[in-house]
């Protein structure tokens, strides 16, 4: 599940906390073009505020309307009103044409009143700590039941329980602080990614540390701080420093890591000679190389820091989505200085 749905819980709890009645909704199932993929998350506040989306707007209108007015029976203690129900939207032509839903498409939710807050806020705290976390709603009580989870669990619904898959959120960790990383950290902060940086040169960190808004500095050597990250299927490291002595070490504790994405700067020549390095130096087997990404980034012709950005957060994208890559013959000088 996507970091989105983390930020729809955070609100939905702060909400209760602040004293206001909050409503769940999930999608379950999807037929056609429906804009959303089942596991989608939005929460309903008592006063119509809403964060998330389960069809990217197209029924959300509605859905609040029915919401508040749920709501407001519970308020009078009509019977039945703090269980979980389903709901249905564009099970007819009419109906998708009325509600806008592309093609026909047609959903089904799970809405939830949201009564016990514990869950959530210890979903977001084992989210926090890099937990992959199972969440197990039983719609005949409304009871909530957190298990670990594994990557690649996809959401399940049986028709009387809900099993959604809650992650940590995606974090990319860049070598070096230049104006290359300050161009990828913008565009990877817009994509809800943790940005962490490490660059131990003071004069580079502490000027361009300050364009990177969103972004965090973890001090130390770069293999240090790759070592003490621990990284995980949800981590992409990247070494844009263009100096072998802080690249290459941290490369060398990456490619021997669970990060989804590792790539480095550099021409295809340099990258060879990189790979020769870490092979006869430092033992780095044949299958770790394999997985490093350099040139780094998708081959779009990029020549501007801001281009060369794109292509990289492309990429991790890209191998983060699974989807499979297209060719594209990029010239041999693809090197960049920054």
């Amino acid at each position: 599940m996507e970091s989105l749905d983390l930020r729809v819980l955070a609100d939905a709890l702060e909400w209760r906390h602040a004293g206001h009645a909050v409503t769940l909704v999930t999608v379950v199932q999807t037929w056609g073009s429906a804009p959303r993929p089942p596991g989608s998350l939005l929460a309903v506040r008592d006063d119509g505020v809403v964060s998330g989306s389960v069809s990217g707007g197209c029924v959300e209108d509605d859905l609040i309307a029915r919401t508040k007015a749920r709501i407001r029976q519970a308020d009078g203690r009509v019977p039945g009103l703090e269980k979980p129900v389903m709901m249905a939207y564009g099970v007819s032509q009419e109906e998708a044409a009325r509600f806008g839903l592309p093609c026909g498409g047609s959903l089904r939710l799970v809405q939830e009143p949201l009564l016990d807050t514990s869950w959530v806020a210890q979903l977001l705290a084992r989210t926090a700590a890099h937990e992959l976390v199972a969440r197990t709603l039983t719609l005949a009580t409304g009871t909530v039941q957190l298990t670990p989870a594994v990557r690649g669990h996809a959401m399940q619904f049986d028709g009387s329980t809900l099993t959604t898959v809650f992650g940590p959120k995606w974090r990319l960790l860049l070598i070096g602080a230049g104006q290359l990383s300050q161009a990828v950290a913008q565009i990877v902060v817009m994509l809800d990614f943790d940005v962490l940086v490490c660059d131990p040169r003071e004069e580079y960190a502490a000027v361009l540390m300050a364009g990177m808004p969103g972004a965090r500095r973890i001090e130390g050597m770069p293999d240090d701080v790759v070592r003490e990250l621990v990284p995980d299927a949800h981590t992409a490291i990247v070494a844009l420093t263009h100096d072998p002595k802080l690249d290459d070490m941290a490369l060398l504790e990456a490619l021997q890591s669970n990060a989804f994405y590792v790539g480095a700067l550099g021409s295809r020549r340099n990258q060879e000679a990189r790979k020769r390095r870490l092979a006869e130096h430092f033992d780095v087997s044949a299958e770790a190389l394999a997985r490093l990404h350099g040139p780094v980034g998708l081959a779009l012709g990029a020549k501007t820091p801001a281009e060369i950005a794109v292509s990289i957060v492309a990429e991790i994208v890209q191998v983060k989505n699974k989807v499979a890559a297209f060719t594209v013959t990029a010239p041999e000088n693809d090197c960049v200085t920054l």
